[in-house]
Parts: structure tokens; C-alpha cells; sequence
């Protein structure tokens, strides 16, 4: 990393919010951003081909998500930190962020300043997270918290394709389930798809079964 400068991708779906912050961190003396994803997989393509020292990374995306993409990223290049940005505040979110690699978490509700710090942070090698999201994680390193029991099976699924996958274990069709969630058909089959590639299983029978043992779908 240049001493002078933080190279910075962002990777956001929303086109106003990464146009916007685009705008706000090109501003910042000492930060450069180096480009934008749309969605996870041109996050990875585009940490690959440009480097960058962190990437800002949503979560929710379509096709590959924020938390697959990190661990991608993470996997293809370890000096790369990042900093997940998001709406969601579930725990599951937030663990399965730190399993794929992810050194700053921060909800989409943070300042100008508490983003320009975690980036700085994550530069320089620490670890991050904001206020609300940092007491969760003492809480659950401490025992305070539920603890490991309600630690969520399959941490590489996002908390929507779990929710799909516990449907799926029930028997549910794809219809049904898109009728149960208020989703489009087309939603839930690349939902589906993404859970096969994630669990590296074939088909929706082996799905059911690994989904069971895990207990879902009962």
C-alpha cells in the first residue's frame, strides 16, 4: 500500500448509494477509489485486476453475494482487507462476514467518519467493526451473548438462502416457496442455484438431506 494513498473498490448493487460514496471517499485526501462492482462477481473480477488495499463490500447482491465474494477475494488475494457495508444487522450476517475474511463490518447508517476510520484501519492491518456491531461480537467472544448454540448451520449461506433452503427441506416447490416469500420465481431459482454451488451438492435430493441433518426443514 502507498503511503500516501488507500486504493479503494467499492461493491454495491444500489447505483445512487455507490455513486454517492464513490463521490464522498474520492473526496477524502489519502483515499482513491480505484473502481465499483454491481454485484459480488464483478467484485472479484475487478479486486483481481485492479488490487486494490480494501474493498467496501455489500452483502445482499444479486448472484454471488457480499459474503461468498469476500471470501473469494480474500482467498485469491490476503492482502486485500474488507470492510463489509450493509443494511443487515443479523448475527448471522455479521459471523459469516468474519468467517469469509472480512475485517471491518459497518452498518449502511454510518457517518462519513466512522467509514473514512474503518478503511484507514483495515489499510493499516486491524480489525474494525462499528459500535452496536463491536458490542455484539465482545458479547458473543465473552459468552454474553446466546453464544456458539445459535451459531447458524451453513455460515456461507446468506440469511435469505437459508431461509430458502429450510423451505426447501420441508418439500416446498420452488413456487410455493416464491409465493411464501413474496419473491419472484426466477428470485428463487438462482437462490436455489446458489445454494448447490455453496453446499457443492447436485441436486435438490442431496440439498433436502444435508439441509435435514443440519436440522432445517423439521
Amino acid at each position: 500500500m502507498s503511503e500516501e494513498t488507500i486504493r479503494v473498490l467499492l461493491a454495491d448493487d444500489h447505483p445512487v448509494y455507490r455513486d454517492g460514496l464513490a463521490v464522498l471517499l474520492g473526496s477524502i485526501p489519502g483515499i482513491e477509489v480505484v473502481g465499483t462492482a454491481a454485484n459480488g462477481a464483478e467484485a472479484v473480477e475487478r479486486a483481481a485486476e485492479s488490487q486494490p488495499d480494501v474493498v467496501v463490500m455489500d452483502v445482499r447482491m444479486p448472484g454471488l453475494d457480499g459474503i461468498e465474494a469476500t471470501r473469494r477475494v480474500v482467498a485469491d488475494s490476503p492482502h486485500i482487507a474488507v470492510v463489509v457495508l450493509t443494511m443487515s444487522e443479523e448475527d448471522a450476517t455479521l459471523f459469516a462476514a468474519m468467517r469469509a475474511g472480512a475485517r471491518g463490518y459497518l452498518l449502511k447508517g454510518a457517518n462519513q467518519a466512522e467509514i473514512v476510520r474503518a478503511i484507514t484501519a483495515v489499510a493499516h492491518g486491524e480489525a474494525i467493526f462499528g459500535p452496536a456491531v463491536a458490542r455484539r461480537v465482545a458479547d458473543f467472544f465473552t459468552g454474553n451473548a446466546t453464544g456458539r448454540s445459535d451459531d447458524p448451520a451453513f455460515p456461507q449461506l446468506t440469511p435469505r438462502e437459508r431461509e430458502i433452503l429450510s423451505l426447501v427441506a420441508a418439500g416446498r416447490a420452488n413456487a410455493q416457496i416464491a409465493s411464501a416469500l413474496f419473491l419472484s420465481p426466477k428470485t428463487v431459482r438462482n437462490n436455489v442455484s446458489n445454494i448447490f454451488a455453496k453446499l457443492h451438492v447436485a441436486d435438490r435430493a442431496e440439498a433436502i438431506v444435508r439441509a435435514r441433518d443440519a436440522g432445517l426443514g423439521r
